[in-house]
């Protein structure tokens, strides 16, 4: 075991490092921040209209579209504790450089992918990083100011996420439909981002030196990993590969929880454990913790399948896909913004949770109305509604845990916040991409059979290419895939909806207006 430390830059540098930063010093840092989180966003964002066209390029089918997705948010969701550890132990500016770091080296591999395989191998590893940056750019901004004053810096971030969220869709969608590009830039396009963001950083994050002895729990990091791997293989796979009452079910769903309870008492014995279990014995973090389980399943889903509703659905352009969900994405934007400003203003943010997570199930149940034939107005409406919910939840439910907890465990905290929301996000995309599988093939077999057609006819069994089917097959594929995601929706809209009840429990606390 070696000390980890800051940059030693002498005692003077030193004292300087421990004064609080500056109004200004704190914008400067957090361009790089910002800069980073808009890069860890645009790796889920920027394929999502995409997918459908490199999976037909790949040979990949519903399947691999889910797990395109899914082995992002695996790696991410394992990663991230491991990352917030790290971060009360090191230097939390070289930590999110590595971040970067990983995050180049990844994409640039995910680029050169030449079977689903290898693209779902590099996607894991892109996941590594962006859970890293994620985690990390909310830490440092809890390091540099304090909760009072946090509320209107994370407001930024909801705006960055928002954009990253608009671009990332646009972006991909313009990369496919240019020839001269190709799907392979949707990977590409994020590296100048992230090398700019290294550079940044480098220059104006300072924050307080840290000399802790680093103890890594290796061994928790594994059970951790392990168990939820699992148990999310499990639901990729069940009802299809097997049945969902079966002895493979059994197997999995019993290893997961055997695995999850070896990680509980691996944690508890650990030195230094990834998610410290004395976190939850404040009320406040394990109610925090199960309302991110609950918005994650929502939140990922919402970003995952809408853009295979407006291109296999409506029979839209990646790029014109892109541009049909801005509503959802501006209602995030806004509701992010103004909610930060009047949490600085007024230290009171409870009313925001409650008032996000019932909007957010009201959006998906709404939004489960969907078909393909659906006016595009109400489905605007819809998608606001659903964004000013996420908007007005995801980053309060950080800064609450935040609130509450001693800085020195600032990190792990933050991180135990993203865990549990990208850990459902990461089973909800798996589940509720078996269940339109599911439902998608049930609504075409129906259709083909009302329609006198035989089963399977034109479709293939994987993502549909809308331009090369039979003209009298289209309209029974876009029937059936508007349906499927409707009942995506409709299925998510419980999970939102147990977070309303889970947030009203959370006891608001004043915002503290130190570090201390």
């Amino acid at each position: 075991m070696t000390p980890t430390t800051e940059a030693e830059t002498g005692t003077a540098a030193a004292a300087v490092d421990d004064r609080p930063m500056t109004h200004r010093q704190v914008m400067e840092a957090l361009s790089g921040l910002l800069l980073g989180l808009f890069v860890a966003v645009l790796s889920s964002t920027v394929v999502s209209n995409a997918l459908p066209h490199i999976l037909t390029d790949l040979h990949g089918g519903q399947s691999a579209y889910t797990w395109v997705i899914t082995a992002t948010l695996l790696t991410l969701t394992a990663s991230t504790p491991i990352w917030g550890k790290l971060s009360d132990l090191a230097s939390k500016k070289l930590l999110l450089q590595i971040a970067l770091v990983i995050y180049i080296g990844s994409s640039a591999l995910a680029g050169l992918s030449q079977n689903t395989g290898e693209l779902i191998a590099c996607r894991a590893l892109q996941g590594i990083g962006a859970g890293g940056v994620t985690a990390l750019a909310q830490i440092c901004l809890a390091a540099m100011v304090p909760p009072r004053e946090r509320g209107r810096y994370s407001g930024y971030f909801g705006a960055v996420f928002a954009l990253a969220t608009i671009g990332g869709p646009l972006i991909g969608g313009v990369i496919v439909d240019t020839p001269w590009l190709g799907w392979r830039w949707c990977f590409y396009v994020g590296i100048p981002f992230a090398i700019a963001a290294i550079l940044v950083v480098q220059r104006t994050l300072k924050l307080p030196v840290v000399r802790r002895k680093v103890k890594i729990d290796y061994l928790g990091a594994l059970t951790i990993t392990a168990a939820v791997s699992l148990l999310m293989i499990w639901i990729t796979l069940a009802g299809k590969n097997y049945d969902w009452v079966s002895w493979q079910t059994a197997a999995m769903v019993g290893g997961g929880l055997l695995l999850g309870g070896l990680a509980v008492v691996v944690e508890r014995r650990a030195a230094e454990p990834i998610i410290p279990p004395d976190l939850f014995r404040y009320r406040t973090v394990s109610l925090a913790a199960l309302a991110s389980v609950l918005v994650g399943v929502g939140m990922y889903g919402a970003t995952t399948f809408l853009s295979q509703y407006f291109q296999l659905a409506r029979a839209k352009s990646p790029t014109m896909a892109g541009l049909m969900t801005l509503p959802m994405i501006l209602g995030l934007a806004v509701a992010s913004t103004v909610a930060g400003r009047l949490i600085t203003k007024y230290g009171k943010w409870k009313a925001y949770l409650v008032a996000g997570t019932l909007m957010l199930a009201i959006g998906f149940g709404l939004l489960g109305t969907a078909r393909a034939d659906t006016d595009y107005t109400l489905l605007s409406v819809y998608m606001a509604i659903t964004g000013v919910g996420l908007g007005l939840t995801m980053q309060n439910l950080v800064l609450a845990v935040q609130n509450t907890v001693p800085r020195h465990e600032l990190g792990a905290a933050s991180s135990v916040v993203t865990f549990f929301r990208t850990m459902g996000g990461a089973m909800g995309v798996s589940a509720l991409g078996a269940l339109m599988n599911d439902k998608v093939t049930h609504y075409l077999a129906e259709n083909l059979a009302a329609a006198h057609i035989p089963a399977g006819h034109g479709t293939g069994g994987g993502i549909p290419d809308l331009h090369k089917l039979p003209a009298p097959i289209v309209p029974l594929v876009t029937d059936a895939f508007g349906h499927g995601v409707g009942m995506v929706f409709l299925f998510a809209a419980p999970f939102a909806l147990l977070a309303f009840v889970t947030v009203l429990f959370i006891r608001e606390t004043a915002l503290k207006t130190s570090q201390v």
